[in-house]
């Protein structure tokens, strides 16, 4: 371990070494006009966001204009978030005496003299952030650090999402649609490095959002380390290429012009081509390791294999790590023809497909991965440790709305007849590297091919598109949608279970400098009425017609308490207000691990083990989208509610059979939440007979 670790850090040195001359000599290839080169050509970023804050002020521009205003994360005091608590844990209780001893605890916390320091040394903590300099939040870089880049378990499923994107209407040419893909992002990505972008704001009142995750989307890489992960992200002047990964082999392709603007688009699609042609030649005849398996594994084991590689590749291999990590994405062309939603699912999170080795086409580790499949299905996969889905839906809002005849319009004067591109801007970044007489290398690689088949095995991935009713009709019944199928899902994992269990829902807290986001708990005590009375499955106990309208007026009562709590609780949650980031910080400055009953709780344990993890992602063009599950006995839920339906990407362990089971009793919930407003008036009330 230690003899790896000062390896590590001697390869380090010389990758610095190495990749400092490699990108300073593109750094002087191209000056824009519109970016400034950055003081050094790579940041090797820790999980803080202030050590590379400068980066905002030096590029400059209206995307980060409103950052300097940005209020500060607020600590909620300790009395408002144990009333919170309170309902969103009781429920949760197994037996009276638990419920008597969560009470106790929770009281004992409120009076304890050390939670009172902690409250103190919390509120002292977020003064000091505020007022640094440059200011930060007081969470952030707890957060970073202890979810996601001391996360030692492999990133694939657990960490990272995928969105499904709608199929291009204006061509099935696998080609064209990944042309179009590099035409739109290079697009898309000259206004993020450059500053020009609109600053992102929310709501009718044009709320500003942090800024500060886009620093990580584009030229950026987690990298795997012991015991705790870095992150690099490399300066964008004089970085024109992205990489492109076919069968497995990663190219360098050229797709920006010296200004940073793409390149015309015929040229795009003949590198493209090149590739494919390159791809199938070398796949043929065995022609290179296919390393990208090695990111798909532990984090530890990956840092291991990582430097495995350094040592056999030499310089060469630091050359080539330092262009694939640099790349501004990577785009991966599968050898795959998926026609259903359940197969894109499976081919854009997991890399699996009817080819065994489509999840060699992949770098894990890059902070964004488009997928474009022979069929010319498009997907993205987002590294989730420096930046949330909620940046990253803006490039892929970018991909859906930039058709390929659209570009083909919007660019026919820019087309370039003298360069079909058919020589040059391709190149196989890892070529001569790791030939097949390193058995060592081989050997990791099918050991990390066997991890990522059995991860893969172990999990069903299940989607649930519901046609009967969407947005348009429950907001007619005069609910929020969000919140009413929050409590389908509610209803549907208490019959799923036989009991509820803690739910989250992501709520974003970027109207707050460096904020992330908070959870929203699904579980409340209007919630638990209302499930309970719903039952374990649907029935009818009555035998009268007025029993009947009373029993239908009775649950429509109790689910319209149960979605004005989960509302309430969202906004708060979304004001910095909930729970469970507040419960955090606490514990993190409890260095001395004094004995708070509260935190060893099992009600409080129960309530923020996330059996049911859960994000709310509508858009007009996507077509999924999802996650795995958070705990092994749980399930990832990633929904949308459109106006005329809803879709459910369901993800957990094979084992348990919920993925599938989950989906019929989503669709079941949300029939009987239809049949209790038939006759109903929005209000909940019955309609006049007259």
């Amino acid at each position: 371990m230690q003899r790896l670790s000062a390896a590590a850090n001697t390869t380090a040195r010389h990758l610095a070494r190495n990749s400092n001359s490699i990108l300073k000599s593109n750094r002087h290839k191209m000056s824009s006009t519109t970016t400034k080169p950055w003081p050094k050509p790579f940041i090797d970023c820790t999980g803080d966001y202030t050590s590379e804050q400068f980066i905002e002020t030096h590029t400059g521009g209206s995307l980060y204009s409103n950052q300097p205003r940005m209020p500060n994360l607020p600590v909620p005091s300790i009395s408002e978030t144990l009333e919170k608590l309170l309902p969103t844990a009781l429920p949760l209780a197994r037996t009276s005496q638990e419920r008597t001893a969560f009470n106790s605890a929770v009281e004992a916390f409120r009076k304890s003299s050390v939670v009172s320091t902690l409250q103190t040394s919390l509120e002292h903590r977020a003064t000091e952030a505020s007022a640094s300099t440059p200011p930060t939040s007081w969470l952030q870089n707890w957060w970073n650090h202890e979810s996601y880049l001391k996360y030692r378990e492999t990133v694939l499923i657990n960490v990272s999402y995928f969105f499904h994107l709608a199929d291009d209407p204006t061509t099935s040419s696998n080609i064209q649609r990944a042309a179009a893909i590099l035409y739109s992002v290079g697009d898309y990505r000259k206004g993020i490095v450059s500053g020009t972008a609109p600053p992102e704001v929310l709501g009718r009142k044009k709320t500003p959002l942090c800024a500060t995750a886009f620093k990580y989307m584009f030229h950026a890489s987690r990298i795997p380390k012991l015991e705790m992960d870095g992150y690099r992200i490399y300066d964008p002047n004089g970085l024109t290429h992205v990489v492109v990964c076919r069968k497995g082999l990663f190219f360098k392709l050229d797709f920006l012009e010296e200004n940073g603007n793409p390149l015309p688009l015929n040229v795009l699609e003949d590198r493209i081509q090149q590739v494919i042609q390159l791809a199938d030649a070398k796949q043929a005849v065995g022609d290179a390791h296919k390393i990208g398996w090695l990111t798909s594994q532990d984090r530890d084991s990956w840092t291991h294999n990582r430097e495995l590689l350094l040592t056999h590749g030499g310089e060469e291999m630091q050359t080539a790590l330092t262009t694939l990590e640099s790349g501004a994405f990577l785009l991966c062309l599968d050898d795959e023809e998926p026609t259903s939603r359940i197969q894109c699912g499976e081919l854009f999170l997991m890399g699996k497909g009817k080819d065994p080795s489509s999840a060699a086409n992949r770098w894990f580790d890059k902070s964004i991965q488009i997928f474009c499949t022979n069929n010319a299905k498009v997907g993205l996969l987002g590294e989730h440790s420096m930046m949330d889905g909620m940046p990253v839906i803006g490039v892929a809002n970018h991909i859906a709305n930039s058709p390929y005849a659209s570009i083909v319009q919007k660019t026919k004067s820019r087309s370039d007849p003298t360069d079909s591109g058919s020589s040059g801007g391709v190149t196989h970044i890892f070529d001569h590297l790791l030939k097949g007489d390193n058995a060592v290398v081989q050997e990791r690689i099918h050991k990390a091919m066997h991890s990522w088949e059995e991860l893969v095995e172990a999990h069903t991935l299940n989607v649930e598109s519901f046609q009967s009713y969407g947005a348009s009709q429950i907001k007619q019944w005069g609910y929020s949608p969000d919140a009413f199928v929050q409590m389908a899902i509610q209803l549907a994992t208490f019959r799923l279970f036989g009991e509820q269990a803690g739910t989250y829902e992501a709520t974003q807290v970027r109207t707050f400098l460096h904020g992330r986001t908070e959870v929203t708990r699904a579980v409340t005590s209007a919630s638990e009425a209302f499930v309970k009375r719903m039952g374990e499955r649907p029935h009818e106990t009555v035998v009268s017609k007025e029993a009947a309208r009373l029993e239908k007026l009775e649950k429509v009562t109790l689910l319209g308490k149960a979605v004005a709590a989960h509302v309430a609780y969202m906004r708060d949650a979304a004001r910095g207000h909930g729970v469970d980031r507040h419960l955090f910080g606490l514990a993190q400055l409890n260095t001395s691990n004094v004995e708070l009953a509260l935190f060893s709780d099992p009600v409080y344990q129960r309530s923020k083990r996330w059996r049911v993890s859960t994000s709310h992602l509508t858009h007009p063009k996507f077509d999924n989208w999802g996650f795995g599950e958070v705990v092994p006995d749980g399930v990832g839920v990633g929904y949308a509610v459109k106006a005329e339906n809803c879709m459910f990407n369901i993800m957990a362990l094979t084992e348990h059979g919920y993925s599938e089971r989950l989906g019929h009793l989503l669709e079941e919930s949300l029939l009987e939440l239809k049949s209790l407003h038939v006759g109903m008036e929005p209000s909940g009330g019955l309609k006049s007979k007259l």
